[in-house]
């Protein structure tokens, strides 16, 4: 009897740390915590998290670009107005935390002139991350076509951000982090329900 408590004892031991948080010594375990200078402690899901939406967030700005000019109807002038207001001020916050952090702030489609998307694997990764074609069909619609193609484009990027946010919300561990993510969660949640109703 104690020989099979024993190995039940191992058994149960080998899980547990094979469901663990990960190799300690692995850099890339979303859950080690780092101590910023400033004193805030985050972990690699934090700073992915803040890099990744930051280039997401972006690509939505860039998206808003493409309605400047375009005889838009006041529904989606709201929206694009909204979408604006609220991912502006968020990419100025991930620019501040990674600069905290000491992380490197990557750069986005809106650093260069005239860029929508460079392509890059990293990018295609991104749920919801537009193509540089997609953003160049996008751009090159007109009228009604413009509104419709801008409206489901924009609820797919939504859905990629809410995704990312999920996952730093379940992962995460600074605490201004988490928040955003789950802001994200709902207001991007209840503008994709905006846009489908605009979608008909």
């Amino acid at each position: 009897m104690g020989m099979q408590l024993r190995a039940t004892f191992v058994v149960l031991l080998s899980l547990m740390l094979i469901a663990g948080c990960g190799n300690p010594d692995d850099p890339a375990a979303p859950t080690e915590s780092h101590t910023a200078a400033n004193g805030d402690v985050f972990n690699e899901a934090d700073a992915q998290f803040a890099s990744d939406m930051l280039q997401h967030h972006a690509q939505a700005l860039a998206m808003v670009d493409l309605t400047v000019g375009r005889d838009l109807d006041p529904e989606l002038a709201a929206l694009v107005e909204d979408i604006r207001a609220a991912q502006a001020p968020q990419i100025q916050t991930f620019t501040e935390w990674l600069t905290a952090w000491d992380q490197p702030v990557p750069e986005t489609v809106r650093d260069h002139a005239n860029a929508h998307g460079d392509g890059s694997a990293e990018h295609a990764e991104m749920p919801g991350m537009l193509s540089e074609g997609e953003m160049d069909q996008l751009e090159d619609a007109r009228g009604p076509e413009f509104r419709s193609l801008w409206l489901q484009s924009m609820i797919e990027h939504h859905e990629g951000a809410i995704e990312m946010a999920g996952d730093e919300a379940d992962e995460g561990e600074f605490g201004p982090a988490v928040a955003v993510a789950e802001s994200i969660e709902a207001s991007q949640g209840a503008e994709i329900d905006r846009m489908k109703a605009m979608l008909g």
